[in-house]
């Protein structure tokens, strides 16, 4: 019995649905516009969680980024990839998940050439407990207080995926759990 490939819904420059294309194929140097979330899990003292990719990811291996990020499957709401994705990837069960940055769109280019080309909501979410990531999805995690990752990222931005500093870049008001 064959698994089913994960899809990717490819979108219009104006994020209108175009198609779908296997996940495993889309990220290369030419990666067209696609779908995507990330988000950032803040836990009951308002700490938030950090994940280092696991060093067999395909883009950005082993830099330290936000708690996670996915992508819809053709037809999912993204409340629910985002649940599906944190019991997947961290092993957590998330609530409250709210949209902090819903326009957030960004293409970047890693050290092997692969492209990242998404429209990324960014959203917040709740969770009790530590993580009990996937080993290939997170090499390392760790919960930080939210002024001490912006002043990392900042210090050491090649350290960090550059999504994560352009979403802290351009994030309204208090970056917290209440965002």
């Amino acid at each position: 019995m064959s698994e089913t490939p994960e899809l990717v819904v490819l979108l219009a420059d104006d994020g209108t649905p175009i198609g779908t294309a296997e996940k495993a194929t889309v990220h290369t140097e030419d990666t067209p516009l696609h779908q995507a979330f990330s988000c950032h899990v803040f836990d009951d003292a308002g700490r938030v969680l950090v994940t280092r990719r696991a060093l067999s990811k395909k883009t950005w291996p082993g830099v330290w980024t936000n708690s996670f990020c996915g992508h819809p499957a053709p037809g999912e709401d993204l409340g629910e990839a985002i649940t599906r994705r944190a019991e997947r990837e961290l092993g957590l069960a998330v609530s409250d998940v709210r949209v902090a940055l819903p326009d957030f769109r960004y293409r970047a280019v890693d050290a092997s050439g692969v492209v990242e080309n998404e429209i990324c909501p960014v959203y917040t979410a709740r969770a009790s407990g530590d993580p009990q990531p996937a080993a290939d999805e997170v090499a390392e995690w760790a919960w930080v207080e939210p002024d001490a990752l912006r002043s990392a990222v900042a210090a050491t931005p090649f350290a960090y995926s550059p999504w994560i500093g352009w979403q802290l870049a351009v994030w309204q008001g208090a970056y917290s759990a209440e965002s």
